[in-house]
C-alpha cells in the first residue's frame, strides 16, 4: 500500500483516493517571467515521478499544474523589456515546455492559466465577501479577513498571534488587519487590468490557485503539491480561501518537495544564486540532471555542485554499461528486485532506496552476462522498466555513453581505427594494436573489450 507524508498532518498516511481508483492532483506551477531555474526543475521532476508511480500502480490520475501568467514580476519584466505581458509569458511558456521535454517530464493533463480564469476568481471572491471572509474597502482592492478563518495556520503550524508580531500595514493599503491578504488588486497606471465588480484590476496570487484547482478538480481533491517554499503563505492562504468559500476540506493530502541549495542557501532568483535549467543542460546531459533530481528523496534538499552532477553521471554510466551489448527484450525475471523497488516507492516515493535496488540489479546483470545471455537480457529489460519509473535508462547505451562526442571526435574515424586494431590483434601484431589504442587514448577515446566485441566512449 502506498504511504504518503502529508504536510498537513506531519505524518505518513496510507493513501486512499476520495473516489475509488481515481486520483486528482494539483501542483503549483511556474510564474512565467523568466527561464526556469533548476529549483523549478526539482519540483517539476518530483511530481513527474509521483505521476509515473501513481500510474504504474494502476491509479487513474488527473494531473493539473497551473501557470501563473499575471503578477508583479511579470508586469515589471515586461516593462523592462518594452513588451506586452502576454508576449513575455508566451515566450517563457514555450521555453518552459522545451526544458520539460529535455528533462523527460511528462506534460500534465491540464495546464490552466490564471488569465483564463478571471470570472471564476470574481465568483469566489464574491462568495467570500458574502460570507464575511473578505471585504472591499472601496479603493479597488479586496482583502481576505484572516482572523475570521478558524483553521488559519494548520498547514504551516503558525499561530496568528505570533504572525501579528512585527506585522504592519503599508501606507497605501486599506487592510483592517496587517495579516489580511489581497484577493483583488485595483489597477495602477500602466498595468494590464480586467473589469470586476470592485473596479478594474487584477487577481492576487493566492486566489488564482484556489480557483484553478477547484475548477479543474472539484471543491475537494486528493493531492496538492508544490515546493516547500510555498507552504506559507501561499498554500496556507489557498486553504483559507477555498475552505471558507466551499465549507469543505480543500485537499486531502499536501506534498512539498525540497529545495535546491547553493552553499547552504535556497536557489532563487531573488538571491541571484540560480542556474537556469538550460544553463545546466548546456554542460550536462539531460538524463544526468534528471538523475541528480530523482536520486534524492523528494522531500530532502539537494546541494547543487559539480561533484554531485559528476556522481549522477557516474551512476548512469554504470547502469548503461550493464545494458550495453545486450539485446532489447521484454523484462523477464528479477521479480525480487521489482518487489523491493515497489516497497521503496510505496514508502513515500523512496527513490534513494529504489536506486539502490537498480544498482543491485546491475550487479546481477553483470554476473549473468557471460554465462546466461538470455537471463541477462531479460534482467536488462527489467532495469529499463524500473528506470522508466524514474524517467531514465530509455536511451540506447552507446548514445548515452558517447554523448558529447559530436565535434570532439570523428565517429567514423574511431570505428575505422577500432577495426584496424582488431585486424592487428588477429594478425598477432601486438605493437600495432597497442599503437592504435594509444592513438585512440590520445583522442580521448576509451576502448572496452568484451564478449560482444569492442565498444568505445569518451573519457570523462
Amino acid at each position: 500500500m502506498l504511504n504518503i507524508y502529508n504536510t498537513l498532518s506531519k505524518t505518513k498516511e496510507a493513501f486512499k483516493p476520495l473516489d475509488g481508483n481515481k486520483v486528482r492532483m494539483y501542483v503549483c506551477g511556474m510564474t512565467v517571467y523568466d527561464y526556469c531555474h533548476l529549483g523549478h526543475g526539482r519540483s517539476m521532476v518530483a511530481f513527474d515521478l509521483v505521476t509515473r508511480w501513481l500510474r504504474k500502480s494502476g491509479y487513474e490520475l488527473t494531473y493539473v499544474r497551473n501557470i501563473t501568467d499575471i503578477d508583479d514580476k511579470i508586469i515589471n519584466r515586461a516593462n523592462e523589456n518594452g513588451e506586452s505581458f502576454d508576449a513575455l509569458t508566451a515566450r517563457m511558456i514555450d521555453a518552459m515546455h522545451e526544458d520539460e521535454r529535455r528533462l523527460n517530464i511528462l506534460p500534465p493533463d491540464q495546464e490552466p492559466r490564471a488569465t483564463d480564469h478571471i470570472p471564476g476568481m470574481h465568483a469566489m471572491i464574491q462568495t467570500l465577501i458574502d460570507k464575511g471572509y473578505a471585504y472591499a474597502p472601496g479603493n479597488g482592492d479586496v482583502y481576505y479577513r484572516v482572523g475570521k478563518f478558524v483553521g488559519y495556520g494548520k498547514l504551516s503550524r503558525k499561530k496568528i498571534e505570533d504572525l501579528r508580531i512585527g506585522a504592519r500595514i503599508e501606507v497605501d493599503e486599506a487592510k483592517q488587519d496587517p495579516l489580511d491578504f489581497v484577493l483583488w488588486k485595483g489597477v495602477k497606471p500602466g498595468e494590464p487590468y480586467w473589469d470586476s465588480p470592485w473596479g478594474p484590476g487584477r487577481p492576487g496570487w493566492h486566489i488564482e490557485c484556489s480557483v484553478m484547482s477547484t475548477c479543474c478538480l472539484g471543491e475537494s481533491f486528493d493531492i496538492h503539491g508544490g515546493g516547500s517554499d510555498l507552504e506559507f503563505p501561499h498554500h496556507e492562504n489557498e486553504i483559507a480561501q477555498s475552505e471558507a468559500a466551499t465549507g469543505k476540506q480543500y485537499a486531502n493530502a499536501w506534498m512539498h518537495c525540497g529545495m535546491i541549495r547553493i552553499n547552504g542557501e535556497k536557489m532563487s532568483k531573488s538571491l541571484n544564486n540560480f542556474f537556469t535549467i538550460r544553463d545546466v543542460l548546456d554542460k550536462y546531459h539531460p538524463e544526468v540532471v534528471r538523475y541528480l533530481l530523482v536520486a534524492s528523496h523528494y522531500r530532502s534538499a539537494i546541494n547543487y555542485s559539480e561533484d554531485s552532477l559528476r556522481d549522477a553521471k557516474g551512476a548512469l554510466e554504470r547502469f548503461y554499461h550493464a545494458l550495453r551489448g545486450l539485446p532489447r527484450v521484454a523484462a523477464k525475471g528479477g521479480e525480487e528486485f521489482v518487489e523491493r523497488f515497489s516497497v521503496a516507492m510505496n514508502d513515500d516515493f523512496g527513490t534513494p532506496e529504489a536506486c539502490a535496488v537498480l544498482f543491485d540489479l546491475v550487479r546481477e546483470i553483470n554476473r549473468l552476462r557471460d554465462s546466461d545471455l538470455d537471463a541477462a537480457a531479460g534482467l536488462a529489460g527489467r532495469l529499463r522498466e524500473l528506470g522508466d519509473v524514474l524517467g531514465v535508462l530509455q536511451l540506447e547505451a552507446d548514445d548515452f555513453l558517447r554523448a558529447g562526442a559530436e565535434g570532439k571526435v570523428d565517429a567514423a574515424e574511431v570505428e575505422a581505427l577500432i577495426q584496424a586494431r582488431l585486424q592487428a590483434r588477429a594478425d598477432k601484431n601486438w605493437a600495432e594494436s597497442d599503437r592504435i589504442r594509444d592513438q585512440l587514448t590520445a583522442m580521448g577515446v576509451v576502448l572496452e573489450d568484451g564478449k560482444g566485441g569492442t565498444t568505445w566512449r569518451l573519457a570523462d
